[in-house]
């Protein structure tokens, strides 16, 4: 079977799941298995996802699956995207209802996230679609490594992204995340057409945290639009790379002004 969700377009040989382990090719049918399997839920202030520039101080439910489609080294949700946590069964008519309950609360919609929403995607679109319906507010936090068509699909549901740029180099993409910048970059642009965007960046020392790196994906991102807000978020030791120092605060201020000449909004994140 020929997966077609992200660009990686796996070839799945019958019992055998693509990359994101969230697709399988069962008896020469390709089968979504996080279909429904809910590994986390919780009413987030929209500030964490984080969106600054989007509703701010609401509420919004968020919920996720398991599974990724990249292999970033520094994973900071990695028990849920790369292990095997358990799951509860929901629908999306459940999850809709539990969303449309808590408006009284401040809720505004719902937030796929925590491991990646696009190899939810079939959920996710069945869940946008009926939320959309009931006046509740879609917003994805995403790696933005999905194929253009399923993107276009999804699109028309989405109200808010908030989109990982992960570096702004080739081989950190590659060696890092086992993915592709071109890909993630062309997200970035369709999406900025048809929603409320914004991008995050964390930054690494020693791996993409060179002011020259910095000055390019802020001059580039305001090639889309000065007005994408851009989250610089330091680093802590996690998964594969426990081995890394955290970012030193004064990197995130040195690379928030060089960003601030080129966008209009840059905000610093995990410092305190």
């Amino acid at each position: 079977m020929h997966c077609h969700l992200c660009p990686h377009n796996c070839v799945i040989s019958p019992g055998r799941e693509g990359v994101c382990r969230a697709r399988k090719n069962i008896d020469g049918v390709l089968y979504s298995m996080n279909y429904g399997k809910l590994t986390s839920l919780a009413l987030d202030p929209i500030e964490k996802k984080p969106l600054y520039r989007f509703y701010p101080g609401s509420l919004i439910l968020s919920a996720g699956t398991f599974g990724c489609n990249l292999k970033c080294s520094f994973c900071q949700n990695w028990t849920i995207s790369h292990g095997t946590p358990s799951t509860v069964d929901i629908s999306p008519s459940a999850l809709v209802e539990k969303a449309v309950e808590l408006k009284d609360e401040g809720n505004i919609g719902i937030a796929y996230t925590y491991n990646e929403p696009s190899i939810w995607f079939e959920f996710v679109l069945d869940t946008a679609a009926m939320a959309k319906e009931r006046g509740l507010k879609n917003v994805l936090v995403t790696n933005g490594y999905i194929g253009k068509e399923p993107l276009t699909q999804l699109l028309p549901y989405v109200d808010a992204m908030n989109i990982d740029l992960k570096a702004f180099s080739d081989g950190f993409y590659r060696d890092v995340c086992k993915g592709s910048l071109e890909a993630v970059k062309q997200t970035v642009e369709t999406a900025a057409k048809k929603c409320h965007v914004e991008v995050t960046t964390l930054v690494i020392p020693g791996f993409n945290d060179s002011m020259e790196e910095i000055e390019e994906l802020s001059r580039w991102l305001a090639s889309v639009s000065q007005e994408i807000p851009l989250h610089l978020t330091r680093f802590f030791p996690n998964y594969k790379m426990k081995d890394i120092l955290p970012t030193p605060v004064d990197t995130l201020r040195k690379a928030r002004d060089i960003a601030k000449k080129n966008l209009r909004y840059v905000y610093l994140g995990n410092v305190w």
